[in-house]
């Protein structure tokens, strides 16, 4: 009897992440962190019923992606887009409402996530492909593909704590996509970084996207999100503000920042 494998898939209803202010009780306090939260996050103060203060990130977030979905996360800083992720990935669980998550994750959020400062580029290799549950062959044949694209040498046998932070950068790239997940979250620092490295680097990346079957990627490159992207999601203040085609939602939240929106002609039908 085998098992069918299920088409990748991901559905939020109606889900809520909040961060608690534990020092924000005071009224007046209060009133000083609304306002520097407002203005530098973009967050929403809001309240529990023990009188506990907390930041909304992201409030009734309802929403499915499907296999062969590209949704880009669109928004000013602090809008909420880095927090659905994370939630995605499972890294925050949400305070009310559910999600439900059906595949393989990758999560490209952060350079050294996952990495451990005092152990080797190898071990940390090692240590990734034990997390993906890959068996000491496979380990092998991935410390192998690392090696040969982060081109460390023999830093790849020293501590990460010693790496430059661009030799961190290109093992952290390295790693993160030498595996093919179903489900691809991705922050755009993985687009930045060195010319020479990039230019190495994106044709790796985009046999990735091109791999998954679902993509959720943040970023404020409007040629990325119209190259890589099918949907948008606007988000404003913890909240969905709009979605749909990329690029009338590209061009509507420019328009609503007060930027002329860089308008591409439709392709010929």
């Amino acid at each position: 009897m085998t098992n069918a494998r299920h088409a990748a898939l991901i559905q939020l209803d109606c889900a809520s992440l909040s961060f608690p202010l534990y020092h924000a009780g005071a009224r007046s306090l209060k009133k000083t962190v609304l306002g520097a939260v407002h203005h530098s996050v973009g967050g929403r103060i809001g309240g529990t019923a023990h009188g506990q203060v907390v930041v909304e990130a992201l409030r009734d977030i309802s929403l499915t992606i499907a296999s062969g979905d590209r949704l880009g996360l669109i928004g000013g800083n602090g809008a909420g887009k880095t927090s659905l992720l994370r939630l995605l990935a499972g890294i925050y669980p949400p305070v009310s409402g559910t999600i439900r998550m059906q595949g393989k994750i990758q999560a490209l959020l952060h350079p050294s996530q996952g990495m451990q400062p005092d152990l080797t580029g190898r071990e940390n290799i090692h240590l990734g492909g034990l997390y993906h549950g890959l068996s000491r062959p496979a380990r092998r044949r991935l410390a192998d593909d690392v090696a040969g694209f982060a081109e460390l040498g023999d830093f790849l046998d020293l501590p990460l704590r010693v790496y430059s932070a661009g030799m961190a950068v290109r093992l952290g790239f390295a790693l993160a996509t030498a595996m093919r997940p179903e489900i691809l979250l991705m922050d755009e620092w993985f687009l930045a970084g060195d010319a020479a490295f990039m230019g190495k680097a994106r044709g790796r990346l985009e046999d990735m996207v091109r791999g998954a079957e679902i993509l959720v990627l943040a970023t404020h490159q409007d040629a990325v999100l119209r190259d890589w992207c099918t949907r948008v999601l606007w988000l404003d203040h913890g909240r969905i503000r709009a979605e749909g085609h990329a690029e009338e939602i590209i061009n509507t939240y420019r328009l609503s920042s007060g930027q002329i929106p860089n308008l591409v002609p439709a392709a010929p039908g």
